[in-house]
């Protein structure tokens, strides 16, 4: 595989001007814009462009037209800001109520999944409603109704747009699929049920184009990576001995997907034998109140809980157990082909400083990823061996957002609001750690020479000053 910049661009352009940042991640999920100026040091007092106070949500900011789009919740409201780019008022808002209310795990909410758009409208997602779709000017379009969701931490797979077509990915314990619409209409173009998702998933697709093909939907679920047709919705392709869980999105580089994937190679929770110990009233059951905050299983007895009557028996348990045990890492999987292409497609697997929570960024011929405790690992995509292991100074802490990339310069978000900018490169450096002093979840926009960042209680735009 050789990196060229000529093949890149056309990748990140595929569903879009590649400085549009319409999606998660941005152009193609990559991570990736074309913008240049943009800032080393910012902060509240300095190259700051605009704050503006928001509803709270997991969301990423994206950039339509002239607004930084994001959406949130307010009790029963579930909300979508449009915000402008260059004053950072809010150009219109708009609520909706939510269908449900679905007790989902403490870290997650309705609106994690990340808004998109086709350049002019606004596509949103919540999980307690379904699909929405609002105009530029915030008039509603249409809406179509989705869930409930049999998903303990909840659904953050975000819509992509590409063409004509709006596609969501709906993984979940129970009855997971994948839906098709027209986005101008509404309605459904297709739907395909994916009875080998078995456990909850939250990867967003990307789109590939194979040369001379038609595009095709990629899908990272548990246990193997999908390949769909956009027009129709045939599985065309399929990689399987993946790993369960996946949280991050994949990158796509000149036909060549890496993602990760979650799992172990052997059991990391005790067998039944052990666990049944706390059965206090001995009726072969372990209720929430009995396993209480046994090992911190006590806050995810939901996810323990596969039937939903408030017990933990012992199939349930081996259920859990079994799941553990996969594959894991990161991949690096060849796109396309026909049918099963498990054996032919995988061109190598790390199981060493990943994360699963973190998507991985491709960007100048350097493959990133960021880990908790402030690790980045640069490798070669083309082997995966490490070039470089180390730790973003001042920013030692837990990292849900993914990496982004722009002139040259890498940026990571740290769940405690400490932007670290490194200079890209195989042996990165640090060039700036930027303490915003708020929680930080969602991954940051970059378009026009500017960085857009949201925090727990803000949006934020950053540019370089004279």
């Amino acid at each position: 595989m050789k990196i060229r910049w000529f093949i890149l661009f056309f990748l990140m352009t595929a569903t879009g001007p590649a400085e549009e940042w319409n999606r998660f991640r941005g152009p193609n999920g990559s991570g990736i814009s074309d913008a240049t100026g943009l800032p080393v040091e910012f902060g509240r007092a300095k190259n700051i462009d605009w704050r503006t106070e928001i509803p709270f949500g997991r969301s990423s900011p994206i950039l339509a037209r002239d607004c930084v789009v994001v959406t949130g919740s307010e009790g029963e409201k579930l909300i979508t800001v449009c915000i402008d780019r260059k004053t950072g008022r809010v150009a219109w808002r708009r609520e909706l109520l939510r269908d449900r209310t679905q007790e989902i795990y403490k870290d997650n909410d309705t609106a994690t999944p990340t808004p998109a758009s086709d350049g002019e409208n606004i596509y949103v997602f919540f999980a307690d409603l379904g699909l929405v779709s609002y105009g530029p000017g915030g008039e509603e379009r249409w809406r179509f109704k989705l869930g409930p969701f049999h998903n303990f931490y909840g659904i953050s797979a975000s819509p992509v747009v590409y063409g004509d077509t709006l596609v969501q990915v709906c993984d979940s314990r129970r009855g997971s699929f994948i839906i098709a619409l027209d986005k101008d209409s509404g309605s459904v173009r297709w739907r395909k049920e994916r009875p080998m998702a078995k456990t909850e998933a939250y990867s967003t697709p990307i789109l590939w184009m194979p040369e001379g093909g038609k595009a095709q939907v990629v899908v990272v679920g548990a246990y193997r990576i999908d390949g769909y047709a956009l027009d129709s919705g045939q599985n065309l392709w399929w990689v399987g001995g993946q790993g369960t869980s996946p949280i991050s999105s994949p990158v796509l580089d000149n036909g060549i997907l890496f993602a990760t994937s979650h799992g172990a190679d052997k059991p990391q929770l005790e067998p039944w034998a052990q666990l049944s110990r706390r059965d206090k009233d001995k009726d072969g059951r372990i209720s929430a109140l009995e396993i209480g905050e046994y090992n911190m299983l006590g806050d995810h007895f939901g996810w323990l809980d596969r039937n939903e009557d408030g017990f933990l028996t012992q199939n349930e348990w081996n259920e859990v157990l079994e799941e553990s045990v996969s594959e894991h890492g990161l991949a690096a999987v060849r796109a396309g082909g026909s049918g099963d292409m498990t054996r032919k497609n995988l061109l190598w697997r790390s199981r060493k400083s990943y994360s699963d929570l973190t998507s991985p960024l491709l960007y100048r011929g350097v493959l990133y990823m960021v880990i908790d405790n402030g690790i980045v690992v640069s490798r070669d995509p083309e082997t995966g061996e490490i070039w470089k292991i180390g730790r973003t100074k001042d920013a030692v802490e837990s990292y849900y957002a993914s990496p982004v990339a722009a002139d040259g310069k890498v940026y990571l978000a740290s769940h405690g609001g400490k932007i670290s900018v490194l200079k890209a490169g195989p042996q990165w450096e640090v060039l700036s750690v930027n303490d915003l002093g708020e929680q930080c979840q969602a991954t940051p926009a970059i378009g026009n020479g500017s960085i857009y960042i949201r925090t727990r209680e803000a949006l934020y735009r950053f540019s370089e000053k004279p």
